[in-house]
């Protein structure tokens, strides 16, 4: 079977959580960059990786790459580039974005409309053809600029995979699902431990992680745009690759997963996405403040995304951020034996929590640089063996 370079892009600062996964379906890395890593794979590494990975947000494969500085040779490196492998005859392409920094090409309007003009006299001359029906499957085409040298891709998702599917309904400034699962799979935490989310929202950080604990494939209820590229993968692929995945699935795993908001409303938006993901008996969830966070067990785990922005209130007053964080290290010294892991872009987060996080992690949660304090809590005893 034919083996192509596979591009995954991912949050800034998570490279290494995705390259592990990348590395668990069993596929070669070959370049680890700033917000994504690249590794070789077949057809069926298309499917497994876009079924699979929790942390990428796309899946591109790669066609070519090139160094340009006039538009002619861009022109004439596109239409160099063999389209026919990848598009049959009536296939509907074009460029859905193209991207330049620090490159002396850097119109992306001009580079949209050329690559599609040599895209098309190259696939017309390919199949004979004065004119292109593009009536069949879409083939989204991707340029990337960097420093003269542009990579292009076709983009094998569509819409990107933090979209999985559950969440029908949002709170207030909700967490990507992508980086709700990373932060999750940076801790040690597993579906033995307790996981508790005080600033819960829409539910994002409980529902990645039940669907960890029951190893539920987060691209089980979405399609991607590469299922209609029959020419490049047989149905049969993704089928098989659904087939098992869905076969993987342990939703009678025992958990101890709990996400509070102090909003009754969006508690039940959370409700309502973890039952459209399958996962809602896996977690409780309820109406409690922050100061109000407890829990019997020790050894458990705090996964959150509190809010680090002025946002109005009901009364119509601004959030006391200090007061808040405040609250959060009260409760958090509350829990005995526990660890805390908690993004934030607030600066002042350590100085109110009242202690140095032992670890520190940046992370840019889209254009916004946040920071993942990591509290680690002691091990708990290993179990004797039976």
């Amino acid at each position: 079977m034919k083996t192509y370079e596979l591009t995954a892009p991912c949050h800034f600062g998570l490279e290494a959580v995705l390259k592990r996964e990348i590395y668990d379906l069993g596929y070669e890395i070959t370049r680890v960059e700033n917000g994504r890593v690249s590794f070789s794979g077949d057809a069926e590494a298309i499917a497994l990786a876009n079924i699979h990975l929790r942390t990428a947000e796309r899946v591109f494969l790669k066609v070519g790459e090139f160094e340009a500085v006039t538009f002619d040779d861009f022109f004439n490196h596109i239409e160099a580039l063999p389209w026919e492998n990848y598009i049959p005859a009536d296939g509907k392409f074009w460029v859905t974005k193209a991207a330049s920094v620090k490159s002396q090409l850097f119109s992306t309007s001009d580079l949209q409309s050329l690559a599609k003009k040599a895209m098309a006299k190259r696939l017309g001359a390919a199949y004979g053809m004065d004119w292109l029906p593009e009536t069949g499957a879409p083939y989204p085409v991707r340029i990337f600029f960097m420093n003269d040298v542009a990579e292009v891709f076709l983009d094998t998702t569509g819409t990107s995979l933090h979209k999985r599917g559950y969440r029908k309904l949002e709170g207030e400034a909700p967490i990507s699902e992508t980086l709700a699962a990373a932060l999750i799979m940076l801790t040690p935490w597993h579906a033995d431990r307790i996981l508790l989310d005080p600033f819960c929202g829409s539910g994002t950080i409980p529902i990645e992680a039940a669907m960890i604990a029951a190893n539920i494939a987060p691209g089980l209820q979405r399609s991607f745009t590469a299922e209609q590229w029959g020419n490049i993968i047989h149905k049969d692929i993704w089928s098989s690759a659904r087939a098992d995945a869905y076969a993987a699935i342990d939703t009678s795993v025992e958990t101890d997963i709990q996400g509070y908001d102090i909003d009754d409303d969006v508690v039940k938006i959370a409700r309502a996405n973890a039952e459209a993901a399958g996962v809602d008996d896996m977690i409780h969830f309820q109406r409690r403040a922050v100061a109000d966070t407890s829990h019997p067990k020790k050894y458990g785990f705090i996964v959150t995304n509190p809010p680090y922005g002025e946002r109005l209130t009901e009364g119509g007053g601004g959030l006391d951020l200090p007061a808040l964080y405040r609250q959060i290290g009260e409760a958090y010294r509350g829990l005995d034996s526990w660890s805390m892991y908690l993004i934030t872009s607030y600066e002042d987060a350590e100085k109110y929590i009242g202690a140095k996080a032992d670890k520190n992690r940046k992370i840019y949660n889209g254009m916004i640089k946040t920071y993942f304090y990591q509290y680690l809590g002691p091990k708990p005893p290993k179990r004797k063996r039976e």
